[in-house]
């Protein structure tokens, strides 16, 4: 029997859609930044629980080292459930310390990213696909209103 794939079509958005659907971005990409500490801060803390290759290590040790890789194992899952939201809003996270967002829009006949990143009010840059961050470029008033 055949199963039929859905053909998603790639959102587009205007920035002044990308500006509407900014309340829950931000609450989003504020938590994947704050998870992003702890899972480094958690990581570095389980490098330096590693045994060592000399000595036997008592029962706490080990208790202490089980309990912080479980949590490390749900932040993860955590995050990937965030980074999966933004996927379904058609978003992609560009760096998770500092909140950074594109969304495709369809500007001049191509296809670019409206930037956004955690702490500015709006969404009021754009780049280039293969620019990148340091490409970005303010938008023109009008193509806000878009």
């Amino acid at each position: 029997m055949a199963v039929k794939r859905s053909m998603k079509r790639k959102k587009y958005y205007t920035a002044a859609e990308a500006n509407a659907a900014l309340p829950l971005i931000r609450v989003v990409v504020r938590d994947i930044a704050e998870l992003a500490r702890d899972l480094r801060d958690r990581h570095e803390r389980l490098t330096r629980l590693q045994p060592s290759e000399r000595g036997m290590l008592g029962d706490a040790y080990h208790e202490e080292l089980q309990q912080v890789q479980a949590e490390f194992e749900r932040d993860q899952e955590r995050m990937r459930e965030y980074e999966e939201e933004l996927k379904r809003l058609g978003v992609e996270l560009k760096d998770y310390d500092t909140g950074l967002i594109d969304f495709p829009c369809w500007m001049d006949d191509r296809e670019v990213y409206l930037c956004w990143r955690l702490g500015e009010t709006e969404v009021s840059h754009w780049h280039e696909i293969d620019a990148g961050f340091a490409g970005r470029q303010r938008l023109l008033t009008a193509a806000t209103q878009n």
